[in-house]
């Protein structure tokens, strides 16, 4: 039990004394990084799906 406290507490000392916590600015810019990325990758993902699914349906029309 005493292992688990002294974790605990270390931990709590280190949250507040040692990580360095980014500022405003730099958080919304890490923000926008992840959103602009988000969003291309999902249009690339449509865009994938879109083209197979045409692509199918060209073959599935022609076999039948």
């Amino acid at each position: 039990m005493n292992k688990i406290l002294t974790y605990f507490k270390e931990s709590y000392k280190e949250l507040l004394e040692k990580v360095t916590w980014p500022t405003w600015s730099e958080l919304q810019q890490s923000t926008m990084i992840v959103l602009v990325a988000t969003l291309l990758t999902t249009a690339l993902i449509w865009v994938m799906d879109l083209g197979t699914n045409k692509l199918l349906s060209i073959i599935y029309n022609m076999m039948s």
